[in-house]
Order: structure tokens, then sequence, then C-alpha cells
């Protein structure tokens, strides 16, 4: 496989509301598109996308074009390298940059599915699963605008199950509005909280007892990272409800380790995190014999990266006890693409076209590119499509 054209899009994208997070608000999502071309011309694409910059991880969006434009493609174009052989040299090339290593892993995945002419999940183990359900993030902030937006979802048969984004306001505070939320909606709905590592150990005690009382069925994240998963493990020993690590397993190296010492009851899997696709399984595999649940999270990515991790979590043996989080399409105005991801009731519905079943379109490329000096003006269209 010769790579003829590596080409590098920072994109632009607006969201359909403000989406609250701990410690950061997102109103535009930036996705870093790669875009691969072979000397045999099949394409293939890929996405990195991180939250808020770099409120999130460590990788900003424009770090990440230039890894993949200054030290990554050096490594790849015009020479003929089987995908497993061209991973293997960027991995040992290339320090950290899971998020860079992500958006190449799947535009490889593209282009070797659509060689072979099947869908991209046949590569990683094939699907157990043709569809995947899909909660929905609660995150303005706001307890009556968080409920009226959860009424709708369910009204729509869209979604049933709901994160609720905390860590913005004291832990009294979000604690109540959580507690509103679930009131609400009663036994319609199940809830999980993420609070981005925002509170104290002392804090998420005192939440996780009033969280559990009000109905919560998953807390993410509640404390910082730190090496041993310490404070976690103490939390999830004592935790009536489960615990989710996120930012804490961000390598298959601290997934090790947290499931050596039972840190946590779940990992939430994003290919970003771990340097895509191909490496969930590596993961996932430590989760399963460690006795560690799965969770299908998202960095909100746009189409390509939520397809990307869709193909990825169907092919997982494991189920996913609180679903997947593959919403992010649903949360921007806009898209790249020619379709958007289909979701159909609660689920998203795993493409069946080669590779990962996604095909940008030029002209909104073109016009959500950070580096377009002149726009026209454009009307952002809806860009999930419902049966």
């Amino acid at each position: 496989m010769r790579i003829k054209n590596f080409e590098t899009f920072l994109i632009d994208l607006p969201a359909i509301r403000p989406h609250r997070l701990a410690n950061q608000v997102v109103t535009t999502q930036t996705l870093v598109i790669l875009r691969l071309t072979t000397s045999d011309g099949v394409v293939g694409v890929g996405e990195a996308t991180t939250i808020g910059g770099l409120s999130y991880g460590v990788e900003a969006p424009e770090a990440i074009k230039a890894a993949l434009d200054v030290y990554i493609r050096p490594l790849i174009v015009g020479l003929d390298l089987p995908p497993a052989v061209l991973r293997k040299k960027v991995a040992l090339q290339i320090m950290g940059n899971s998020l860079a290593k992500s958006a190449l892993d799947t535009a490889v995945l593209d282009i070797e599915s659509k060689i072979l002419n099947v869908p991209a999940h046949l590569l990683l183990g094939g699907a157990i699963r043709d569809r995947l359900e899909v909660i929905w993030g609660l995150a303005t902030g706001n307890a009556a605008r968080d409920i009226e937006e959860a009424e709708e979802m369910l009204a729509s048969g869209r979604h049933r199950h709901f994160k609720i984004k905390v860590g913005a306001a004291s832990v009294h505070d979000d604690v109540a509005r959580v507690a509103k939320i679930a009131s609400a909606l009663g036994d319609r709905a199940s809830l999980r909280i993420d609070a981005n590592r925002s509170w104290t150990e002392i804090e998420a005690r005192d939440a996780i007892v009033r969280l559990a009382d009000a109905g919560v069925s998953l807390v993410e994240q509640p404390v910082d990272t730190d090496p041993d998963g310490s404070a976690l493990r103490r939390l999830t020993a004592w935790s009536p409800i489960p615990i989710m690590a996120d930012e804490s397993v961000a390598s298959a190296k601290e997934a090790l380790a947290l499931t050596r010492h039972k840190a946590c009851d779940l990992f939430a899997l994003k290919i970003g995190k771990f340097g895509g696709p191909s490496q969930v399984r590596d993961v996932a595999a430590i989760a399963s014999a460690g006795g560690i649940g799965v969770y299908g999270g998202t960095l909100l990515e746009g189409t390509i990266g939520t397809l990307a991790a869709a193909h990825a979590f169907a092919a997982l043996p494991d189920p996913f006890p609180f679903h997947t989080e593959l919403f992010g399409p649903l949360l921007l105005k806009d898209d790249i693409t020619t379709a958007s991801p289909a979701y159909e009731g609660f689920d998203l519905v795993l493409p069946t076209d080669a590779g990962l079943g996604v095909t940008i379109d030029g002209d909104k490329l073109d016009f959500y590119r950070r580096d377009r000096t002149t726009r026209q003006h454009r009307v952002a269209t809806p860009v999930a499509t419902m049966s």
C-alpha cells in the first residue's frame, strides 16, 4: 500500500447549543481531518477530535495537525508498506500523540477495508452487533433546560439514557440539579453523571451517596488522575454505584494498572485516547480479562470519528452495559460528509458499505476548513438521519 497524497484539514463546526463541561463550554468543535490517497487512487479518511482545545487532554487540534504534517507524513508517504508495518513504524518513531495516531490508524483502516471491499469492522474481528444504543449528553448547566431536552428525546424515541455533565458548579448545586432531573424523568430514563475529574475524594464521597439516592446509575471520573488510581480505587471499593474511569485510562499500560488494582468498574473506551480503532481491542481485552466493564465513549467526534468508533465497538465481544456515547454528529449543526450516520430508534446503525462507510463532501470541507480565506453564506442543515 503506497501512500501518494497526505492531506490534513482543521475543520470548525458549530454546535447546536453550548455544551457545558466541568472546565469548558463547547460552542464550536474542531475536527482534524486526514485524507490519504494511494497510488492506485483509493482514498481513506481519518479524524482526530478532542474536547475544548486542551481542556480534556494534552493534544490540541493545531498540535495534532502539526504532528501529522511534520512528523508522521514523512514516515509513510511514497513508501510501499503493508498496513501492519506502517502502524508499527509510526508507533516506534512517534512517542505519544495518540489522537494523531488515531487519525492515521482510521484512514489506513478505511483504505485497507476498501481494497478488500469489506466493512471496516471485519478487519477488527467482525461485528457481533449491527447497531449500538446511543445515550445523550445533558450539558446545558440548567436543570429546566436539561429536563426539556430530555423530554424531547424521549418523546421522539431518540434517546432513553442520559449523561449529565457536572463539575462547573458547586457539588451541592450539581447534585441538586441532577436530583431535579432524575425526579422529573422518573423510571422513564436512566441517568449517569460525568464530573471530568473535578471533585476531591471527600466531595466525591458526599456526592455519590446523594446521587445514588436520586437514582443515578453510574459515576464517571469523579476525581483527578493519579499514577496508580488510588483515589478511584478507594471510591470504587466503597461506592454503592459503579465508578467509570475515563481520563485515568488513556493507554493500555494505564488500563493494566487500573485492572490490577481493581480501581474502577468500567473503562470509557475512546479510539482517540488509545491511538485508533485497532488499539481499542487491546484495552478491551485487558478489561475483559480483569473483570472490568466497557463503555463506548466519545470525544464529540464528527461523522468520520464516530463511525470509526462504531466499527471498533461493534466488533468487541463483551457487552456494553451502559451503552455508548456516539452522539457527536447529533451535537453539530452541519457535517462534512455526503451522508451522516443513520440513527434508528435509540441506536446508531452500523454501515455496511466497504471501508468506514463515509465519503467527504468536498464543498462542505472547503467551506468549513479553517484556512479558507473567504466564505459564502450558507445555512447549516440538520446532519443526522432518523428512520
